[in-house]
């Protein structure tokens, strides 16, 4: 599990499954520890991405829009990584944030956001319990994911249409994907200002859509 993350760039060599994998040390700056993944290709507005298999902490938050239902649940996730579980323990905070989307909600309903924190190296084989029944334990597993890249903030409307650019690329190419939900990736915290990054996921279904070699 410890392959998924890396303690600054100087550290990575800890990791020897690291040695090959690509860092988003270029966005990811304000945590000791992010997740880690390969770049399988790059397409026309699209990369795809493989990431290995990793333990989140989860809760989720019900609400029209997607910057209240996510706040509410920060909020939980927090407590729980300042010592509201069975340890007691202190956790570091790590990137990215996953938000997970249900696509099928219809904008006259509120909708089920899920919030997830990556558990960091130290706890991805034996993560505390937490004490708050709302918030529990997650697996990603190993996986081929779609991304787009955007900078500024996340907001609602943001995000939408950065999802729906990205899933107009995919289906340019005839690409399988997970269409029940999708992923918002957040990377920074509220106090970074300039040079925010954020992406949209999609889930490899199948082979991915590689552009072709010349």
């Amino acid at each position: 599990m410890c392959a998924l993350l890396c303690i600054h760039q100087v550290e990575c060599t800890v990791f020897a499954s690291l040695r090959d994998s690509t860092s988003e040390s270029s966005y990811c700056t304000e945590t000791k520890e992010c997740f880690l993944f390969d770049l399988v290709c790059a397409g026309d507005g699209y990369e795809v991405r493989h990431y290995e298999a990793a333990k989140w902490v989860t809760t989720e938050a019900e609400s029209y829009f997607m910057e209240i239902a996510t706040s509410r649940a920060f909020r939980k996730l927090y407590k729980y990584i300042t010592g509201e579980n069975e340890a007691g323990a202190t956790i570091d905070m790590t990137a990215p944030v996953l938000i997970k989307v249900n696509n099928s909600t219809s904008m006259w309903q509120p909708s089920v956001y899920g919030l997830s924190f990556l558990l960091p190296s130290k706890y991805q084989a034996n993560p505390p319990k937490p004490t708050d029944a709302s918030v529990y334990l997650t697996d990603t597993p190993d996986m081929k994911v779609y991304v787009k890249s955007y900078g500024g903030w996340m907001i609602s409307l943001v995000a939408k249409s950065q999802v729906e650019t990205l899933k107009t690329s995919l289906d340019n190419v005839k690409a399988t994907y997970e269409t029940e939900y999708h992923y918002n990736v957040g990377y920074n915290s509220p106090m970074k200002i300039m040079n925010r990054h954020n992406e949209a996921w999609f889930i490899v279904k199948g082979e991915p859509v590689c552009p072709r070699s010349e």
